[in-house]
């Protein structure tokens, strides 16, 4: 199916599309956003709570051997790969001091280096789409200097820079390498964050005041937004990292 062909609403009819961290939160909603619009979806986590209609990857994206496993077996699935979504990610909170080596290498294998090994296991099937985007899902804390995210931020930083390195390396292959800035949003990892809190109220307010919409991003309008990136409509945009952010990167209200 052309471009100029494709039905609004079913744009991603006949795509096949993986999604990383899609056992919940912003991958969960995207898998859906992307299914109920033409896309056939593989997901990919370290471990399923409840079965989807999806096909489902337990894979270990700091584990290279698993991620060229795991994708080779979602290729011969699925039939090929058209989209690859790194939306999988772990936390971090404090200043530089807060944590040690191993937990530096941690985040840093997980956030980036996981984003790294996806793409590279990919980048054969991309080659052979009509098709290819990659979309990575970084943060706001990668361009704006918030408290107490120092590791976090360092990670999120380096997947944006990485975003536009890709772009400029795949450019000539017509792969388009883009990127969504989400600030705070709704997601169960953000509930884990509240609930280990001294003062998870407290905490609450905090997040959603400082976003100027007062409120939090829900997974759904992130799922928009990296669909609109990874649509096939969408083909002169690459390179870009799209902010979800309530208005926080641009804003001054207060």
């Amino acid at each position: 199916m052309s471009d100029s062909t494709r039905v609004p609403g079913k744009e991603f009819a006949g795509l096949k599309a993986v999604v990383t961290g899609g056992a919940g939160g912003i991958g969960s909603a995207t898998a859906k956003y992307l299914a109920t619009r033409g896309a056939q979806i593989a997901l990919v986590d370290l471990e399923f709570s409840a079965k989807t209609d999806y096909v489902e990857i337990k894979c270990d994206i700091t584990n290279d051997a698993d991620v060229v496993a795991g994708v080779e077996k979602i290729a011969s699935t699925l039939g090929g790969i058209d989209i690859l979504i790194n939306n999988a990610g772990i936390g971090a909170a404090g200043d530089v001091t807060a944590n040690g080596d191993d937990e530096w290498m941690k985040v840093l294998n997980v956030n980036l280096l996981g984003a790294v090994r996806m793409t590279r296991a990919a980048l054969p099937y991309l080659r052979k789409s009509a098709h290819p985007a990659v979309v990575n899902t970084c943060s706001i804390v990668a361009p704006l200097g918030l408290p107490n995210r120092a590791l976090y931020s360092a990670t999120k930083g380096g997947l944006e820079s990485l975003t536009r390195a890709m772009a400029a390396d795949y450019l000539s292959e017509g792969i388009r390498v883009n990127a969504v800035s989400p600030a705070t949003a709704d997601t169960p990892w953000v509930a884990r964050l509240l609930a280990a809190a001294e003062d998870p109220a407290a905490m609450s307010a905090n997040l959603i005041a400082r976003q100027p919409m007062k409120r939090l991003i829900s997974a759904d309008e992130v799922a928009h937004a990296i669909a609109y990136l990874a649509n096939p409509l969408s083909a002169s945009t690459t390179g870009t990292v799209l902010p979800v952010d309530a208005g926080m990167h641009s804003l001054r209200v207060n």
